[in-house]
């Protein structure tokens, strides 16, 4: 069959329901994300809409600014919230700082440095792609060969991989990319406000992020901050478009960038003081990413972290406690994200229907190589509670031992438990 064929559409079953008010079954989401909002997130997104020049809301952005300053631990002045998926906010940044041709060295243990490395192609670049196998990370000096051997502009890495569960050491990565005249750009969607991510003293050039995991908010809308390096390198690129051209403007001395609305300088511009207007601000989510970052940064950077870690804790010990074995190196496990080998002779996909039809909770499945090998049990944002977990742990029990999973009941739970409690089984 010819791929030029469209994908096919199923109907909708009963077209009259689009006439129906939304109305859903709740759903506790701990899987690798998205997972349930905050409410606070919620009540802060039903706020009355502004317009975006409103003083008002002008000043609500700068707030945004500072409070993504404090949770990314910089004091970057490029630090804001793009309105797009952190997809989006990935493929911005490359895309605006690296021109067709230019070296891009891609770090990659997972599918999602798979992403980075489309990405990069997609831009234009030359890329060269170093591999880490799946259920490990890379140490310094993997990359340092790379980048000698390569001479790349930019190095791309993920901080964590919600494919793998991996989360990849970063620090001494930024200065080991700038003793080389390399910046550096992560991808930390899966990963921020669930581990330690100190942009200034790790020398990071660029971080991309989304809500929607550890920050406990929608996906729409990407946080990122950027050093001052990277954005010079972006800014010499500066265009603005002909009808918002102010006399005796000169474009910037870089290529233009090749995409209107994933053009970063002028998301600057549209930040910055001078307010050149670029889009139509998705004030809603603005308003739910603003409050993201407040709860937050209230909460305490070091409390979140070992709430977290705790979850983690509880999670492996409650799984190893059901006679099921954590995926990868857990020594470099990410703390809000565990994989969880699907015993033999279990149907992984029937199990989780069934928590889902039966007890209203969603887990992952895996993709690649590991499909139909792992599920992925999120516990992160407003999920990283004990309540979640236990609650988790407990119905994974029950289906696991309708499909015949041998294992000692209670034990999962007693564990995980136990784990909260701080004691040692």
């Amino acid at each position: 069959m010819s791929s030029t064929l469209l994908p096919s559409l199923s109907p909708l079953p009963n077209p009259v329901s689009a006439m129906d008010e939304l109305h859903f079954a709740p759903r506790l989401l701990m899987g690798p994300g998205p997972i349930n909002a905050d409410p606070r997130v919620l009540k802060a997104m039903s706020s009355q809409l502004l317009g975006q020049f409103d003083p008002q809301f002008r000043r609500m952005m700068r707030e945004t600014m500072a409070l993504y300053r404090a949770f990314f631990e910089t004091h970057n002045d490029w630090t804001l919230v793009l309105d797009g998926t952190a997809r989006s906010a990935i493929e911005m940044v490359m895309l605006s700082a690296i021109e067709p041709g230019e070296k891009v060295l891609v770090c990659s243990f997972g599918r999602f440095g798979q992403l980075l490395n489309e990405i990069a192609q997609r831009c234009g670049a030359n890329v060269h792609v170093v591999q880490a196998p799946w259920g490990t990370v890379f140490d310094l000096g993997q990359i340092e060969a790379a980048i000698q051997s390569f001479s790349p502009k930019l190095v791309a890495i993920c901080q964590g991989d919600t494919s793998t569960t991996m989360l990849q050491p970063l620090d001494g990565l930024g200065a080991l990319c700038h003793r080389y005249g390399a910046m550096l750009q992560v991808d930390a969607t899966a990963s921020c406000g669930g581990t330690p991510l100190p942009v200034d003293a790790w020398a990071i050039d660029a971080v991309t992020a989304g809500l929607q995991k550890c920050l406990a908010g929608p996906s729409g809308v990407a946080p990122i901050t950027l050093s001052d390096e990277m954005a010079r390198t972006i800014y010499r690129r500066r265009h603005i478009e002909d009808g918002l051209q102010p006399a005796g403007y000169v474009p910037g001395a870089g290529k233009r960038i090749a995409s209107n609305y994933m053009d970063m300088a002028m998301i600057m511009d549209y930040w910055s003081d001078a307010g050149l207007n670029h889009h139509t601000e998705a004030t809603t989510m603005l308003y739910g990413a603003r409050e993201c970052a407040r709860i937050f940064v209230q909460e305490g950077l070091p409390q979140a972290y070992a709430r977290h870690a705790a979850a983690s804790r509880a999670v492996v010990a409650g799984v190893q406690g059901m006679n099921l074995k954590p995926y990868g190196d857990i020594s470099n496990k990410m703390p809000n994200v565990t994989g969880v080998y699907i015993p033999d002779g279990i149907n992984g996909d029937k199990l989780r229907a069934a928590l889902l039809n039966d007890f209203n909770i969603e887990i992952g499945t895996s993709f690649g190589p590991l499909a139909g090998k792992v599920w992925r049990i999120g516990a992160m944002g407003y999920n990283a509670r004990p309540d979640c977990v236990l609650q988790t742990l407990a119905a994974l029990e029950i289906v696991l031992a309708a499909e015949g999973h041998r294992f000692t009941r209670g034990a999962g739970v007693d564990a995980a438990y136990q784990a909260y409690k701080g004691e040692h089984t």
